[in-house]
């Protein structure tokens, strides 16, 4: 299948790579040394979005935030440009799902089909072809994006029509946040008591308290190993996601509020490129002048 690709970032890669390998053919847009690899691999390389769409049946995009997909999509030179009737555009960006409403519209308005299918499971996961990927459109749509979301993704869900699959991944951005805060509190509260936390780790993990982000994110937390995983500013950027869904909706998140303010005072100690375990930080250390 003829593929177009933007967003070359730390998940985009190896997700573009899996494809390559798959026998997919991939056209690629802003090519830089980390993704030189994928037209060594036999990517070809475009000079705007609308390239890539002329190109492409399929058009896949992995990019930071609302924003970046509103503009690859509809700038002058974005994909809307060169989307010819029939193409399909995937977004597996972490993006506002009130916006891909308005994405979706527009894409069907030029005669495209849209699916969201946000995803979970990291660098990892996506090297592994394993992530977990949070699916929303129709079931027409759903069903063409199927095949190529198999190769990238272990753990597929269809959950509704567009923006289904944002909104799933907000809710999963709430759920690991608040966890990992509660654990860190827990762990930090361990310490502060004269017992080792690694030890209570180990005789939580069998109890009810057991989750994976005790068992992963614990273990980075006391052996005070921060490097990213998923950066703290990337998830404070979804819970920005979760308090805008939470305001459209009129719902109550008082505990996305006060983690999206511990994140914030991480971030303001130049954490932003460490782990979100590194919340754990901000209970244990002092800070530096």
């Amino acid at each position: 299948m003829r593929i177009g690709f933007i967003g070359l970032g730390v998940m985009g890669v190896p997700m573009a790579l899996n494809l390559i390998n798959a026998g997919h053919s991939l056209t690629v847009h802003r090519v830089k040394e980390r993704s030189q690899g994928l037209v060594d691999a036999g990517a070809t390389p475009a000079g705007s979005a609308a390239d890539v769409a002329r190109a492409s049946e399929v058009v896949i995009l992995m990019l930071p935030d609302t924003p970046d997909v509103e503009h690859v999509l509809t700038a002058d030179d974005g994909v809307l440009a060169g989307l010819a009737p029939g193409t399909l555009v995937i977004d597996m960006s972490s993006i506002s799902p009130v916006a891909t409403r308005t994405l979706a519209e527009q894409v069907e308005a030029a005669g495209g089909a849209y699916v969201d299918a946000p995803v979970s499971g990291g660098e990892v996961g996506a090297r592994d072809g394993a992530l977990t990927i949070f699916v929303g459109g129709t079931e027409e749509a759903v069903e063409r994006a199927m095949p190529l979301l198999e190769v990238m993704g272990k753990t597929i869900t269809h959950l509704g029509p567009a923006g289904s699959g944002q909104a799933t991944k907000v809710v999963n951005q709430i759920i690991v946040g608040l966890t990992i805060e509660a654990v860190a509190e827990g762990l930090a509260v361990a310490e502060a008591s004269g017992i080792d936390p690694a030890a209570v780790r180990e005789a939580l993990s069998g109890g009810f308290a057991s989750s994976r982000i005790l068992e992963m994110h614990g273990k980075r937390m006391v052996e005070r190993t921060f490097d990213p995983g998923f950066r703290m500013r990337l998830h404070r950027k979804d819970l920005g996601l979760a308090l805008a869904a939470a305001e459209h909706h009129g719902t109550s998140v008082p505990g996305v509020q006060a983690v999206a303010a511990q994140m914030d005072a991480a971030i303001a100690r130049d954490w932003a490129e460490l782990d979100h375990s590194a919340l754990f930080r901000l209970l244990t250390e002092e800070p530096t002048s």
